[in-house]
Order: structure tokens, then sequence, then C-alpha cells
């Protein structure tokens, strides 16, 4: 049986010998949060599992199963999707590339109703809306996308979308950081 989020979280954190209060000052978290998730009373969006492996020392990898790839080819029935908190909001990986690889691509599901929280890293995004329609807004802008519209900008603009309608959205999300460094 795979061991889940929160116990690995917890696992990571004291094989480092480090406190709640120590990740909670690196991750820009609350002790509360983090004891919930830890406890699997809460499961943290993407943005803080990233802020939290970093804290960590580690990659999002250590704590998300994600296959590996031989190669640039990705095959649909090799790759696997996962989910974080709302099992309706799945990544897939389309490819885990090569090293040095500049571009990597994710395949984002969203349930209708669904905000991302504001982001911002380094490097650039593209997304292409493949079906649905959503509101993405960049540093303060807000453009709609509807299915065939994509939009490219550069990440480290304060951003974040929602799903528009009673659809889920799915969308093509090609980045040039790595979801999982």
């Amino acid at each position: 049986m795979d061991e889940s989020l929160g116990k690995k979280i917890r696992k990571r954190r004291r094989a480092i010998d480090m406190t709640l209060q120590q990740v909670s000052e690196r991750a820009g978290l609350s002790i509360s949060f983090l004891s919930q998730i830890e406890r699997e009373m809460s499961t943290p969006s993407l943005s803080s599992l990233c802020n939290i492996a970093e804290a960590l020392g580690t990659s999002v990898d250590a704590f998300v199963k994600t296959p590996p790839q031989s190669g640039a080819v990705s095959r649909q029935s090799e790759r696997q999707s996962f989910s974080l908190g709302d099992a309706r909001r799945t990544y897939e990986l389309l490819g885990r590339g090569f090293p040095g690889a500049k571009l990597h691509p994710t395949l984002v599901r969203r349930p209708p109703g669904h905000v991302s929280e504001l982001m911002h890293n380094e490097g650039e995004d593209f997304v292409y809306v493949l079906e649905g329609s959503m509101l993405l807004e960049v540093a303060g802008e807000r453009h709609i996308l509807n299915k065939g519209d994509s939009m490219h900008f550069q990440s480290h603009l304060p951003h974040r979308s929602t799903t528009l309608g009673n659809e889920p959205t799915a969308e093509l999300w090609v980045r040039t950081q790595p979801l999982f460094p």
C-alpha cells in the first residue's frame, strides 16, 4: 500500500529534523495548515505542495508518485494522472522530457467552479483550452478563454484561473519551469 501524502511529508520533515515552525517559515504556510496536511485532514494545492517540497529540500516527486519516462515519448497508456485535494482536479504529465528540457507540458482537468490560488513562478506559461471555458487573470487583467483559445504569459506575473460555466475544463499547460523539479 502506498504511503499517504501527509505521511510522506511528515516522514521527510522528521528525517531532516525540522519542526513544523521551521517548515512554516520557509514555506509561507501556517503551522496549523501543515499539521492538518500531515494528519490527512487537509490537502495542499499544487502551489502549496511545491512550497512545502522546497522548504523540505526536495522535489514534489518525493511526495507524488509519477512514473519515470525513459525518453521524450509519452504514451497515453503509460501516463498516470494525480490529484491534490479534489479528485476531479487532475494533473497528467505529458512528458518527463530529458535532461535539460526547456518545455514541460501538463494536461490539467478541473471541475466547474474551481478557482486556483494566486501564483507566480519563474519562466513562461502557455495554456491552450481543449474543453470548457476559463477565466485567466494575469497581473490583474482578466481574460476569458474558451475551447480553442490560448494564452502565453510570463509566469512571474501573479496569475490565477477559474473554471467558468457548468462544464469541466481540459487545459494543456506548457511551462518553462518544471512542475516537479
